[in-house]
């Protein structure tokens, strides 16, 4: 396992699969250009819909993790004092 993190923290292997992670991410994204879908709302119609939806959820459920663990789960510096 450690030989595969190395191998992959080497500059220019990391850089390489940086630039096929992003070439892929471009094509997947233009493909939906030409894709026909088949939509229940209107609103999903819109072009890299599924994109923006998947981001704008992964924020929002970062930031309710950030505030319940700050609300809920941390407790004070002195609460086993």
């Amino acid at each position: 396992m450690n030989k595969i993190v190395e191998y992959f923290e080497k500059p220019n292997v990391s850089k390489a699969v940086r630039y096929i992670f992003y070439t892929s991410l471009v094509l997947l994204l233009i493909s939906e250009f030409f894709v026909e879908k088949h939509v229940y709302f209107s609103w999903a119609a819109f072009p890299a819909f599924n994109a923006v939806f998947g981001f704008i959820s992964c924020v929002v459920i970062i930031v309710v993790a950030k505030v319940l663990g700050k609300l809920w789960l941390q407790k004070r510096e002195d609460y086993y004092d």
